[in-house]
């Protein structure tokens, strides 16, 4: 069985598609989704349908981004517009939605509300969208809400890259607790990399697909990656977020 993580989608379906046929993914794998489905490029309730179908068929775990929570709000209340939510893709999301009908919009919702925080494997690797403040690691973490926005632990894991030894006394705690740690949420495209970055043992999947970047794969034993175009080349006609 082969485990892959698939980063930051926003959207771009065609972007995932293009991925998936890449892994040449089985019923035998497991494809573990970092969050952040929605928002950015105009086939967000598409890639929700189309996660909700790939689930029948192979082993997937879904872990929910912040966008995710914006989005779930409101399928929950349509009255219900985070004002920076719509400014940020959730414009495009409710467009996209257009087409879909009250059954399909609550079907949505349901996956939205059963999507997890975090998920940690048999192996101690630890997923989530973007990462957790407690030095006693995420099950004693005091809001759940770090776990689909904190940076921090990103930033914290850039910092350090390599200076220090897993043993040492001043190696961060919350980071000793797990084998790897698995993130989207903060492009990499914010340190001109549009492939995934391993820093310490926390690696960043999310290659900019929100922007002008790429949806990745990771095969998460290999760390083989495999991406699909940039965002903007399949969605030609459209801004994303690069507005």
């Amino acid at each position: 069985m082969r485990t892959f993580a698939i980063g930051d989608i926003h959207g771009g379906l065609k972007a995932l598609v293009q991925v998936l046929n890449q892994l040449d993914v089985t019923e035998k794998d497991k494809l573990i989704f970092m969050g952040d489905y929605v928002d950015g490029w105009s086939e967000s309730a598409q890639v929700i349908a189309f996660l909700i179908e790939l689930s029948k068929k192979i082993d997937c775990i879904f872990i929910k981004g912040n966008h995710d929570v914006w989005c779930e709000n409101w399928l929950k209340d349509s009255n219900d517009v985070n004002p920076s939510w719509f400014m940020h893709g959730g414009k495009e999301t409710i467009e996209s939605y257009a087409v879909f009908s009250e059954d399909e919009k609550q079907q949505h919702l349901r996956f939205f509300e059963n999507m997890k925080m975090y998920f940690l494997d048999d192996q101690n690797r630890l997923f989530l969208h973007a990462g957790f403040t407690s030095m006693h690691g995420v099950t004693k973490e005091s809001y759940s809400h770090k776990f689909c926005t904190d940076r921090t632990l990103w930033e914290m894991a850039l910092v350090m890259d390599r200076k220090i030894d897993f043993d040492q006394d001043v190696y961060p705690k919350r980071l000793k607790h797990y084998k790897e740690i698995y993130i989207g949420h903060t492009p990499t495209t914010n340190y001109g990399k549009l492939e995934p970055i391993n820093a310490i043992n926390v690696w960043n999947i999310d290659t900019g697909a929100a922007f002008k970047g790429k949806v990745t794969g990771i095969n998460i034993d290999t760390k083989a990656f495999f991406q699909s175009d940039t965002l903007p080349s399949l969605y030609p006609n459209e801004k994303g977020r690069n507005k």
